[in-house]
């Protein structure tokens, strides 16, 4: 296995239930990098109510990279208001400038202040982090790394860290427009079946393995959201609303046809005319078979994952939410966990189309109002309650 195809080459997983089985991640190479990205004051945004945009943003981090480096050479995980990705040493240049370009872009049109850095991951291994991944199938062709070791947070926080993210900071210097294509957020919130879209993070930090942590959820919940794959599913087909046209057709717009928007328009509008068409017959229009889009589009979301924290987005009755808060506090208490919440009524979904017609395609999914972002600040409190030191 070569440095620069470790993720490509890697054999992939599909049982979700194994994500805890630390056997299974490998050690990203040496001289790779993290590629690093978040907003900065999003928790000022989502009070303006614009966590869709935020997302926006996070998610073309993601695209930009993927379609300039190619699908299968990138990890990456999508972290609500920003995004992580590993590239090769011989990518790294190539990535950077993505990146810059999304920044670039996020500031000229959404007014957001994104900031980015491409951290070696032996720089993180010098300061006592790691970076280890598993490949896990949502589908064929469509794969999440999943990432352990803590390197992550670490580049999170040198990120943050105006000083200590000097060194790897990504430069605005000649920056081209990134490669946004495929990238749109035309769905409608996802709403709550059961009361309750819950965005939860959780991190084993005692004696208790991930699964084992799960077990106990398990118990409190009903349901395993490791092993209980029909109960997780977000992005159903009856839970799906289309409306015309697309109330965040303009943000797609804004970003993916920069300098032309009426381009954009007529391209973006056609393609919501024959969706719409297609989903309505039945009928097979181009690539879109929308029987198998569906089919797909149920698998090929990120409402689970591993980016050194496991990340759930669950739908939950009121019982099920006091519970699930219950049995997590009582294990944050004894030690055993870390973990950060938030609960709105709804999900949101930006996706990423690559090829339609050959199954290309993943969707970030997200709580309403804040999501993984505000779940995430609840974690880092309890992190640092429970070990100031760190």
């Amino acid at each position: 296995m070569s440095a620069d195809e470790f993720y490509s080459d890697l054999p992939s997983f599909s049982d979700f239930s194994s994500v805890g089985e630390l056997d299974g991640y490998r050690p990203v190479p040496d001289d790779w990098y993290v590629l690093a990205a978040d907003i900065v004051r999003s928790g000022d945004a989502v009070a303006a109510g614009r966590y869709k945009e935020v997302n926006m943003v996070g998610a073309a981090v993601i695209a930009a990279i993927v379609n300039r480096l190619g699908h299968d050479r990138v990890p990456f995980v999508f972290g609500g208001d920003g995004a992580m990705l590993l590239v090769s040493e011989h990518d790294v240049q190539a990535g950077r400038e993505a990146l810059a370009g999304v920044v670039d872009l996020s500031r000229q049109v959404m007014e957001l202040h994104l900031r980015a850095a491409a951290i070696p991951v032996a720089h993180l291994r010098a300061l006592g982090g790691d970076v280890k991944l598993r490949k896990y199938q949502l589908s064929e062709g469509n794969h999440l790394a999943m990432i352990l070791g803590d390197g992550l947070a670490i580049a999170d926080r040198i990120l943050k860290d105006p000083k200590a993210s000097q060194p790897f900071a990504i430069q605005l210097q000649d920056t081209a427009l990134p490669p946004l294509d495929g990238l749109s957020c035309r769905w409608e919130p996802l709403p709550a079946k059961h009361g309750h879209i819950v965005s939860l993070i959780v991190k084993p930090s005692g004696r208790k393995t991930l699964p084992e942590v799960m077990d106990d959820v398990a118990e409190e919940l009903g349901f395993n959201p490791l092993t209980d794959d029909n109960r997780t599913k977000l992005a159903e087909k009856n839970r799906l609303r289309f409306r015309f046209p697309p109330r965040n057709l303009r943000l797609e717009v804004a970003m993916s046809f920069a300098g032309k928007a009426a381009r954009g328009w007529m391209t973006s509008v056609f393609e919501c005319l024959a969706f719409m068409l297609s989903t309505t017959t039945g009928w097979r229009i181009g690539p879109l078979a929308p029987t198998k889009y569906f089919r797909e589009l149920s698998l090929n979301t990120d409402h689970r994952k591993v980016g050194d924290s496991l990340q759930l987005v669950l739908d939950l009755t009121s019982a099920q939410l006091a519970a699930v808060e219950s049995c997590l506090n009582r294990a944050f208490e004894a030690g055993d966990v870390v973990y950060g919440m938030h609960v709105s009524g709804a999900a949101l979904m930006t996706c990423f189309v690559e090829d339609i017609g050959n199954c290309r395609h993943i969707h970030f999914v997200d709580g309403a109002d804040g999501g993984l972002s505000l779940a995430a600040a609840e974690f880092k409190k309890r992190q640092v309650a429970l070990s100031p030191a760190t």
